[in-house]
C-alpha cells in the first residue's frame, strides 16, 4: 500500500515538475485576461479600421462585405446545388428545403479529393476540374437537364460588390492556383461550367465558408448572428449594421461582414505576443508575414508550432535526454490531429508515448507528460486568442443594437473546434469571461459550410422574389411625370367648374367663396377674441393686435373635444363651445367685455357673407346631428343665449386655410395662398372678383376656400388609386367622399399603410406572415409614426422598437420594407399635394397675365411640420410643374387662430372705412 502512495505521490511530483519546466520554457504563450483583454481592444480598433472607406487599404483585418443582407427567417423552400472549396477536400451538395412549418433540410452530397497539382497549378485547370466534379455529381443524381440556384462556398478572401461575385484578393492554406489572384470566381467556374452542355446552374451566391456556417446554424437558431471557424484555417463573420460600413452605399439594414481576422496581426500589431516558435514557422510558411493571427490560431500550424517547440526543447536537453530524430526535423511530421489525441482525457499520455515513438524517439514517462503539457499550451493559447477577436466581435453586437446585455449564438465549425476534445470549453469558458454581459449560445454547425451556402442561396432567392412582390405594391405608389401633369391638369379644370354659376353645384372642387375681401396693411388694431374649430381639440384665443408695429401677442387655452360631442348632437357640440369660451373668458377676466370675434370653422361650408356660414358636410371624424345644411354662427349665437351669461360681437367666420393664409399675409403681403396639409388636406387663394361667378360683384378680389379635399369624387383620379385607398375609403365615416384628402392627410396616411402592411403580411413577405391582433385594429398605425419611422436619424433598431410597441415582432428586413413603405405613401401624398398647388399658382400667373409669377404660400399642418420629407417633395413638385412660378413657403408660427383674429380686424376696418364713405 505504501508502495502505491509513493509511486503515487512520485508520479504528481513528476507531472509538477515537468509542467513547470514548460511553463518556464513557454512562459510567453502563457497569455492573462489582462493582455486578452488588450488584444480585444485592438482588434476592435481593427474592426474599425476595416470598415472606413479611408483606412481600410491599410487594414490588416479587411472587413469583407459579403453583400448577404438576410438570415433564413424559415420561409425558404426549393431544391439548390452547393459547391465548398478551400480544404483538403472538395464537396459537392444538393439541398432541398422544404417550408409547410416544418423548416425541412434533405441532402445529398459527394465528396472528391483536391490534389495538390490541381490546387497549385493552373486556375484555369482548377476550375475545370472543380466543373467536372459538378457534372459528374448532377450525372450520378439524376440532376442534368434541370436548372438550379447554386451556391459556392468559397474559403478564401474575396472583394465583392454583389452576392454572386467575388475577385480573389489572396490564396490562404495550401491554395497557390496561378492566375486566379485579382479575378472573379465565380466568372472563371462559370466559363468553365460551359464545357458541359447538360449542366445547367445560376450561381446566386459566392460566400466564404464562415458565412456558410453562420447561414447553417441561423436556419436552426434565428438568434445566430455569428459564425466562426477554427479549422484549417480561421475566420469570423457577423451582421454589421449597413451605416457603419463605408465600403458599401446605403445605410439601411444589415450586411454580414468576414472578418478575414486570419491577417490580424500582419501590420505588426501583434508583435509583442508573438514567440520565437512563431517567428519560425512563419519563416518556413507558403506566405511569410501573411495570416499571422491564423498561424497562431489554426489546424494548418498548431501541430507544426508544437514540433518547433519540441525540437528547441531538446536541442536545450530538456526533453528526450537532448536526443534528436530525422522525423522530429522534418517539417509537417506533428499534424493538428496528434495534438489532439495527446490532450485526451484519459488516453492522452498513451497517445503521445505512441505518437513519439513513431516518430523515432524513445520517450521517458516525463517527457510524454512535458509533450502533453506542450501541447495543452500551444492550443490554449490559440482558444485564448480566438477568445479575445470573438468577444470583441460580440462587444460590437451588442453596442451596435445600444443594449445593456446581448443574447445572441455563434455557429461554429472547423476540425480544431470538433476534434479537440478540450479545445470548445476553453473557449467558451474564456469568451463569457471577457464578455459577461453577453448570454453566448455556441451551436456546432452539424452540416458544414456547403449547406450554408445552399441557405444562402435559398435565402437569396426568397429576398429576390419577395423583392419583387414588395416593389409591384411600391409601383403603385410611384407617379410618373405624366400623372402628376395629369393631375395638376384635372385640378385646374375642377377649379373652374366650381367657380362657375352653371357647374359648380356638380362640381367636386367646391370654391367656396369666403367673403374674405381684404388683406391686413399694418393698420389693424384693438383686442379681439379667435375660436379654433377643425380637429380633436378646440382653442380659444385672445388676440391683441397693435397697429405700425405690426406686432400681435396672445394668449390661449386648448380644450378637448370628446368623441361623443363630435359625434352627437349639435346642440351638445355648441354647448360645448361655449362652456369652453365661458371658462377661458374666465381665465382672462373678460366677462363682459364686447369683444369681437373671429370664428375659425375648419369644414366645408357655403358662405352667402363673412359672418354666414352653412356647414355643406362634416369631414374629418366630426358627426354631429342637426348641424349639414345648418348656419354655424346663427348655431353659434344660439347656444351663447341658452348660456346667456355674455354676448359677443361674431363679425366673421372663416376656415383654417384662409386663417392660415391672413396671418402668414400680415408678415408678408405677396401671401395670397393659404395651405393646410395636417389632419385633413386644403388650400385657399384670392381669386379675381370677375372670375366668381356664383358671387356678384366684379371688381376686387376674395377668398375662395378651394375645399380640395373632395377632388376625385367624380372619379377623375380613380386611375392612380390603388386598392389600398379603396379599402381606406370604404372603412371611412364618408365613404366616395373627401377622396384626394384620403390620399394625402394625416389623418389617413397611416391607415394606407396599415392596409399595405396587412396585405403584405397576408403574402408572408412581412412578420413571418403573423398578422398581429393591433395591426388588425383600425387607426392603430397613427401617421406621426410615419414621421418617426421616415426620420433621417432614427436607425433601424428604432424603427423595430416603434414597430414593437403596435404588437409587430420585426426583423431588420421588415424594418425596411416597413420604412419603405411609408416613404412610398407620403411621397406621394405629397407629390399629389404640389400638384394640386401647381395648378393654383399657374392659374394666378395666367389670371394676371405674367410671364413669371412671384407668390407666397401659408402652410400649416402637422404634416407638413413634422414630417422630415414632406415639405420638401411638396415644394420639388411645384417648382417641376410650375416652372413659371417663383414659389415661397411660408410656415404659419401662430396658427388659424391669429389668422381669424386678423379677418375680424381687417373686416372691422372695412365696416370703419364704409360708415366713413
Amino acid at each position: 500500500m505504501f508502495a502505491v502512495h509513493l509511486l503515487a505521490f512520485y508520479f504528481s511530483k513528476l507531472k509538477e515538475d515537468q509542467i513547470k519546466k514548460v511553463d518556464r520554457f513557454l512562459y510567453h504563450m502563457r497569455l492573462s485576461d489582462e493582455t486578452l483583454r488588450d488584444i480585444m481592444a485592438r482588434f476592435q480598433a481593427e474592426m474599425q479600421r476595416g470598415l472606413g472607406r479611408d483606412t481600410n487599404p491599410t487594414a490588416s483585418v479587411k472587413m469583407l462585405p459579403t453583400f448577404v443582407r438576410a438570415i433564413p427567417d424559415g420561409s425558404e423552400n426549393g431544391e439548390f446545388l452547393s459547391l465548398d472549396l478551400g480544404g483538403s477536400k472538395f464537396r459537392v451538395l444538393k439541398v432541398q428545403v422544404s417550408e409547410e412549418g416544418k423548416q425541412k433540410v434533405q441532402m445529398e452530397s459527394q465528396f472528391y479529393p483536391t490534389p495538390n497539382e490541381i490546387i497549385c497549378g493552373n486556375g484555369t485547370e482548377l476550375f475545370e476540374y472543380v466543373a467536372d466534379c459538378l457534372a459528374d455529381f448532377m450525372k450520378t443524381k439524376g440532376l442534368t437537364h434541370k436548372k438550379f440556384p447554386l451556391g459556392l462556398t468559397f474559403s478564401f478572401p474575396c472583394r465583392q460588390t454583389k452576392l454572386e461575385d467575388g475577385v480573389l484578393i489572396s490564396w490562404t492554406k495550401k491554395f497557390k492556383a496561378r492566375g486566379v489572384q485579382d479575378t472573379d470566381v465565380v466568372s472563371c467556374l462559370t466559363k468553365a461550367m460551359k464545357n458541359h452542355k447538360d449542366v445547367d446552374v445560376d450561381i446566386l451566391a459566392l460566400v466564404n465558408d464562415t458565412v456558410g456556417t453562420m447561414m447553417t446554424c441561423a436556419y436552426d437558431d434565428p438568434y445566430c448572428e455569428v459564425g466562426v471557424i477554427i479549422g484549417t484555417g480561421t475566420n469570423a463573420c457577423y451582421m454589421e449594421n449597413m451605416s457603419n460600413i463605408d465600403l458599401v452605399e446605403g445605410d439601411e439594414g444589415r450586411m454580414c461582414i468576414s472578418t478575414e481576422w486570419g491577417a490580424f496581426g500582419d501590420d505588426g500589431a501583434l508583435e509583442d505576443i508573438r514567440t520565437e516558435f512563431d517567428r519560425d514557422l512563419d519563416l518556413g510558411s507558403l506566405n511569410p508575414g501573411k495570416q499571422l493571427f491564423e498561424k497562431m490560431i489554426s489546424g494548418l500550424y498548431l501541430g507544426e508550432l508544437v514540433r518547433l517547440v519540441l525540437v528547441k526543447m531538446t536541442k536545450a536537453g530538456l526533453l528526450f535526454g537532448g536526443k534528436k530524430s530525422s522525423s522530429l526535423h522534418t517539417k509537417g511530421r506533428i499534424e493538428t490531429r496528434h495534438v489532439a489525441a495527446m490532450e485526451k482525457y484519459k488516453e492522452g499520455l498513451a497517445n503521445t508515448r505512441e505518437i513519439l515513438t513513431d516518430l523515432g524517439l524513445e520517450p521517458s514517462e516525463a517527457d510524454c507528460i512535458a509533450v502533453q503539457h506542450v501541447c495543452t499550451i500551444v492550443s490554449f493559447r490559440s482558444a485564448n486568442l480566438c477568445a479575445a477577436a470573438l468577444a470583441a466581435v460580440l462587444t460590437r453586437l451588442r453596442e451596435n443594437k445600444k443594449l445593456a446585455r446581448l443574447r445572441t449564438t455563434v455557429g461554429v465549425d472547423g476540425t480544431v473546434y470538433k476534434i479537440h476534445p478540450q479545445y470548445p470549453k476553453r473557449l467558451h469558458k474564456v469568451v463569457r469571461r471577457l464578455v459577461p454581459n453577453c448570454d453566448v449560445r455556441f451551436l456546432l454547425s452539424e452540416s458544414g459550410s456547403t449547406k450554408g451556402a445552399a441557405m444562402v442561396t435559398a435565402v437569396a432567392s426568397r429576398v429576390q422574389a419577395q423583392r419583387k412582390q414588395v416593389d409591384r405594391v411600391l409601383a403603385l405608389f410611384r407617379l410618373s411625370r405624366e400623372q402628376l401633369v395629369g393631375v395638376r391638369d384635372q385640378m385646374r379644370a375642377e377649379l373652374e367648374y366650381g367657380l362657375r354659376r352653371d357647374t359648380h353645384l356638380r362640381a367636386t372642387v367646391k370654391m367656396l367663396p369666403s367673403y374674405v375681401c381684404g388683406m391686413p396693411d399694418g393698420t389693424e388694431r384693438g383686442n379681439f377674441l379667435a375660436l379654433d374649430l377643425g380637429g380633436t381639440n378646440f382653442r380659444v384665443l385672445l388676440v391683441k393686435i397693435r397697429s405700425g408695429r405690426r406686432s400681435v401677442r396672445m394668449y390661449n387655452k386648448i380644450f378637448a373635444i370628446p368623441l361623443e360631442i363630435m359625434q352627437g348632437t349639435g346642440e351638445e357640440l355648441f354647448d360645448h363651445i361655449v362652456q369652453c369660451i365661458s371658462d377661458f373668458l374666465d381665465y382672462m377676466g373678460l366677462k363682459g367685455a364686447p369683444l369681437p370675434l373671429g370664428f375659425t370653422f375648419s369644414f366645408p361650408c357655403r358662405q352667402t357673407g363673412i359672418d354666414k356660414a352653412t356647414l355643406i358636410e362634416w369631414t374629418k371624424g366630426f358627426k354631429a346631428t342637426d348641424c349639414e345644411g345648418e348656419d354655424m354662427v346663427d348655431m353659434l349665437r344660439e347656444a351663447i343665449k341658452r348660456r346667456n351669461e355674455f354676448d359677443l360681437d361674431i363679425v366673421s367666420v372663416v376656415n383654417d386655410t384662409v386663417g392660415t393664409m391672413m396671418t402668414c399675409a400680415y408678415e408678408d403681403p405677396n401671401c395670397e395662398i393659404g395651405l393646410i396639409a395636417g389632419t385633413g388636406s386644403n388650400m385657399c387663394y384670392m381669386e379675381e372678383m370677375r372670375n366668381i361667378e356664383v358671387v356678384e360683384g366684379d371688381e376686387g378680389k376674395m377668398c375662395i376656400n378651394t375645399e380640395w379635399g373632395g377632388f376625385g369624387d367624380n372619379g377623375c383620379i380613380d386611375d392612380i388609386r390603388t386598392q389600398y385607398d379603396k379599402e381606406v375609403d370604404e372603412g371611412s365615416l364618408n365613404p366616395g367622399k373627401q377622396r384626394y384628402e384620403k390620399m394625402t392627410s394625416g389623418m389617413y396616411l397611416g391607415e394606407i399603410v396599415r392596409q399595405i402592411l396587412i396585405d403584405l403580411t397576408r403574402q408572408g413577405l412581412l412578420f413571418r406572415g403573423q398578422i398581429s391582433e393591433r395591426l388588425r385594429t383600425r387607426g392603430i398605425f397613427e401617421t406621426k409614426f410615419l414621421s418617426q419611422i421616415e426620420s433621417d436619424r432614427l436607425a433601424l433598431l428604432q424603427v423595430r422598437r416603434i414597430l414593437q410597441q403596435l404588437g409587430l415582432d420585426s426583423t431588420c428586413e421588415d424594418s425596411i420594407v416597413v420604412k419603405e413603405v411609408c416613404g412610398a405613401v407620403s411621397r406621394r401624398a405629397a407629390q399629389l399635394c404640389g400638384a394640386g398647388m401647381a395648378a393654383i399658382v399657374e392659374k394666378r400667373r395666367q389670371d394676371q397675365g405674367l410671364e413669371h409669377l412671384k407668390i407666397t404660400v401659408g402652410v400649416d399642418g402637422t404634416l407638413y411640420k413634422l414630417h422630415p420629407h414632406f415639405s420638401w417633395i411638396l415644394q420639388e413638385t411645384v417648382k417641376e410643374l410650375a416652372p413659371k412660378c417663383d414659389v415661397t413657403f411660408m410656415l404659419s408660427e401662430d396658427g388659424s387662430g391669429k389668422g381669424a383674429a386678423l379677418i375680424t380686424a381687417v373686416a372691422k376696418r372695412l365696416q370703419q372705412e364704409q360708415k366713413e364713405n
